[in-house]
């Protein structure tokens, strides 16, 4: 029996310092993602807060199974119907003026399946522009992948798409997803190269979902959230400002490319 087609849809927002502003855009986007169908919708990463306080989020922690933006997710997926990777949550860390920057994963019930705390954190310094992550966050230190609707779905975040190994110890996955914020100058020049590349070496399928615009703050973040086949084929995308990407994951196409190019059995270093 041919596994079904499963509708998938990549969330994009402009986040800003509004927590709840953040959380109902975020809502009415998910509804729009269910209402074409989707099965499975992704959130940017950061999506309840983005702000020139790189402390904010530390104020807005949670601790795991407890908190509004856990609640938001929780009820949003239940209402919407869909299961919802959650973008990222700042959530509890080891030190008391950091977060670990974590994906959250529920299911159609509102059921949390999965949890991904970033493992590879951010550093970059060009001119003006100068971002680090580990002044705030707590790297996570585990691969994650787990069974979504539309098969083994593995677990990213932003600038963990510069580290091909990553992906490669998630196993053979059907889906990548890739919940980020990459900055202007980075994307411009990295970004769907990058993604194109994490698809067609893994011969899966890849949703980015992205801020995308100019923030309150200040900060222009790249955007052009996209879905990719396991061909590197870009499927939708959607450059700048919020809205919702939406396309099939066909296990027939990863079928298709795994005979065809059986690259993944050639491996000879692991």
């Amino acid at each position: 029996m041919n596994t079904p087609v499963c509708r998938i849809a990549a969330i994009q927002m402009v986040s800003g310092p509004d927590v709840d502003r953040n959380l109902a855009e975020a809502d009415r986007l998910l509804g729009e993602a269910a209402a074409a169908g989707a099965r499975l919708a992704v959130l940017p990463e950061y999506f309840p807060l983005i702000t020139s306080d790189e402390t904010a989020k530390v104020r807005i922690r949670e601790q795991e199974g407890e908190g509004p933006l856990q609640d938001f997710l929780r009820d949003a997926a239940r209402r919407h119907g869909v299961w919802l990777i959650g973008g990222s949550c700042p959530m509890e860390a080891g030190s008391p003026d950091k977060v670990k920057n974590s994906t959250l994963v529920f299911d159609d019930t509102g059921r949390r399946v999965a949890r991904y705390d970033k493992v590879h954190l951010f550093g970059f310094r060009k001119g003006e522009e100068c971002y680090d992550e580990s002044a705030t966050i707590e790297a996570g230190n585990e691969v994650v992948a787990f069974d979504g609707p539309c098969g083994k779905i593995g677990l990213s975040i932003c600038y963990d798409l510069r580290f091909p190994e990553l992906f490669r110890a998630m196993g053979g996955v059907d889906l990548i997803v890739l919940p980020a914020a990459f900055t202007w100058t980075t994307g411009q020049a990295h970004w769907e190269v990058l993604l194109r590349a994490r698809a067609i070496e893994n011969q899966c399928y890849v949703l980015a979902s992205a801020q995308g615009g100019r923030h309150p703050s200040g900060r222009r973040t790249w955007g052009d959230s996209m879905i990719i086949d396991p061909w590197g084929e870009v499927l939708a995308r959607l450059p700048e400002g919020p809205g919702v990407v939406v396309a099939d994951l066909d296990p027939a196409r990863i079928a298709d490319v795994r005979a065809s190019l059986p690259a993944l059995r050639h491996r000879k270093i692991s």
